[in-house]
């Protein structure tokens, strides 16, 4: 169980009371009246004040965690005052069980807590009397109120620690996990696909497809279906609708002359040393020494990415731009003096000077703009559009009257051609239901369509002819699968008189230390799981989808005991312990409200939220 906090749930009440008291006049809910409980449990009231601070401290809690204000409407709707008030009822049963328990705490203990408690406290952080006196007062209680409030929850918290003190799972439940999980596996296995017969399949006639659909009619099903139509307006639709003047066109040959522009730019390695001396033998043993690039690289700790420059012009090379633009590809210049130090610079690649003139960049210009154009003419047009539809327009009428075009689509939760590419129709086609009327949407490319629901089509029984490609490839699959197994089970039988699998043409591949959850490529579904359930030297012939696994297990190895073994086993017994813990006490804690019998008023617990309404 977690520990109980420094501070007591009646202290903070106290802090709360206090805030309340201090927001009297910024709307702060006065509680006074003649309602002072809103129920029993046992022998013991529970107060309006108990309930009204708790639930103000919830609201306040969630706040905090979500980052916006929590409406009393919305932690109704998620159950957050029938939380609060269940938790009430157990804290007031507990407390009942305790006096019937004789169970108490004595004055000192009671003495120890309320010192402290940091409301209570001087300036010189010890206890101060008349600070004490003065937060119960302007709290609302008074000393017998809050002492016995906080001896009840101290012998409750006594209480609760009797229950899950030492509480402990036998350690052998925790090992046998850690054992399950860590156990290791070798075996050896083999692949047989369609590669390995010596006869393929044979391809089926009409006849025997058909008379397999009629074995397997109920696995062949049609998804479930909705018939919809659709008016679909598209910028291409519109594009040629679009004129632009070439004043605009040469104003966009401007503004991106720079992509149109560019002067010639080389690919370039900087390496940088500390200082000048340490950088010209560098550049003598590149001379001298036969030493590469790359060796003075990895001599310095570093990869070749670390010192790639990029694609550089010759403005941004200073001292070394001369050297390195008059460089052949792949030659070493300088050192040149950097912002970081000396460097040699090495040459990758020459890119040549780009110069698109207006006249070369004009039709892509043209056609970058009049797109443009085309998506805002199309955004233009939709609100039209939409008024025509609410006013009872139907979308033949629409593709009549405008340049929409009209199109009809069999849409399942599978379909991705034509419109339903786009991701935004396939999610509203997901929610459309019988009777919406149809509405102008905008796709993600600035088409705006509208869409009816004519026929929603359930799971239902398929065709022959719809499913005749489905019901060829099941109906192969499965032809494949028998031969493979009957090949399978014959070099089973092999394998058990002592012929290996490798000896037999396949193609042996052994595993070693294989865990539970370990990923086989190519294997069957369900294959690990059938490992650890072989014994030592048993064969299985597994089945998959077009192909057919044989493996035999080599080896059963026991978890290891390392460190992480030893780790992963304290972690698992302490959840464990605390789960164990948790559930025994909210067993006592449910008994013991069961038999406290609790008797709360609906009508006071009403009047309570009225006032965070």
């Amino acid at each position: 169980m977690a520990k109980s906090s420094s501070i007591s749930k009646t202290a903070m009440w106290i802090l709360m009371a206090l805030l309340f008291v201090g927001l009297g006049g910024f709307g702060a809910v006065n509680l006074s009246g003649n309602l002072r409980t809103i129920g029993t449990v046992g022998d013991k009231p529970v107060s309006v004040d108990s309930y009204y601070n708790a639930v103000q401290q919830e609201l306040q809690a969630v706040s905090r965690q979500t980052g916006r204000a929590m409406s009393f409407q919305q932690a109704q709707e998620l159950g957050l005052d029938r939380a609060v008030l269940q938790q009430l009822v157990r804290d007031r049963a507990l407390d009942h069980e305790a006096t019937q328990m004789g169970l108490s705490v004595g004055d000192e203990t009671l003495r120890d807590r309320i010192v402290t408690i940091p409301a209570f406290q001087g300036i010189d952080g010890s206890f101060d009397r008349d600070a004490y006196a003065d937060t119960l007062r302007r709290s609302g209680l008074t000393e017998s109120e809050f002492e016995n409030n906080l001896r009840e929850e101290t012998a409750r918290q006594l209480l609760q620690g009797a229950i899950v003190s030492g509480v402990e799972m036998p350690a052998s439940y925790a090992q046998t996990l850690v054992d399950y999980v860590g156990e290791q596996r070798n075996f050896t296995w083999a692949l047989l696909d369609e590669t390995t017969l010596e006869t393929p399949v044979a391809a089926a006639d009409d006849a025997t497809l058909r008379a397999f659909f009629d074995e397997n009619a109920d696995s062949f099903t049609l998804p479930a279906t909705k018939k919809i139509t659709y008016a679909l307006l598209t910028p291409t639709d519109v594009i040629d609708q679009v004129e632009v003047a070439e004043d605009a066109l040469r104003e966009a040959y401007d503004q991106r002359s720079a992509e149109f522009n560019q002067p010639e730019r080389r690919l370039v390695e900087r390496l940088v040393f500390a200082d000048e001396e340490t950088a010209n033998q560098a550049a003598a043993a590149l001379e001298v020494n036969g030493t590469t690039f790359e060796t003075l690289v990895e001599d310095r700790g570093l990869a070749l990415q670390d010192v790639d420059l990029g694609d550089v012009g010759k403005d941004e090379l200073a001292a070394a731009a001369d050297a390195v633009f008059g460089a052949d590809v792949g030659a070493v210049v300088g050192p040149f003096p950097t912002d970081l130090g000396p460097a040699l610079f090495r040459v990758n690649g020459v890119l040549p000077a780009q110069n698109v003139t207006f006249e070369e960049a004009e039709a892509t210009l043209r056609d970058t703009i009049a797109a443009d154009r085309a998506v805002r003419l199309v955004e233009a047009q939709a609100e039209d559009f939409d008024d025509r539809l609410a006013g009872g327009t139907t979308l033949e009428q629409l593709v009549e009257e405008t340049s929409m075009t009209l199109g009809q689509i069999d849409w399942t939760a599978e379909t991705q051609e034509g419109i339903a590419a786009y991701a935004d129709f396939r999610e509203a086609a997901a929610g459309l239901a019988e009777g919406d009327f149809p509405q102008i949407s905008q796709l993600d490319d600035g088409s705006i369509y509208a869409m009816r629901l004519d026929e929603s089509l359930p799971l239902r029984p398929a065709a022959f002819d719809d499913v005749e490609d489905d019901v060829r490839s099941r109906y192969r699959s499965q032809q494949l699968v028998d031969a493979l197994t009957q090949q399978a089970n014959a070099a089973k039988t092999e394998l058990e008189a002592g012929t290996g699998l490798a000896a037999q043409g396949f193609t042996a591949i052994e595993e070693s230390d294989q865990t539970r959850d370990a990923f086989i490529q190519r294997t069957p579904t369900g294959f690990m799981a059938a490992v650890f359930d072989m014994d030592v030297g048993e064969i299985r012939v597994l089945p998959g989808d077009n192909s057919v696994a044989i493996v035999q297990l080599d080896a059963i190895n026991a978890a290891t005991d390392d460190e992480e073994s030893q780790t992963l086993l304290a972690r698992l017994r302490e959840q464990q312990n605390e789960a164990l813990a948790r559930n025994l006490f909210t067993i006592f804690a449910n008994d013991t409200v069961q038999r406290a019998v609790p008797n709360i008023d609906p009508r006071a617990v009403s009047a309570v939220n009225v006032n965070f309404q």
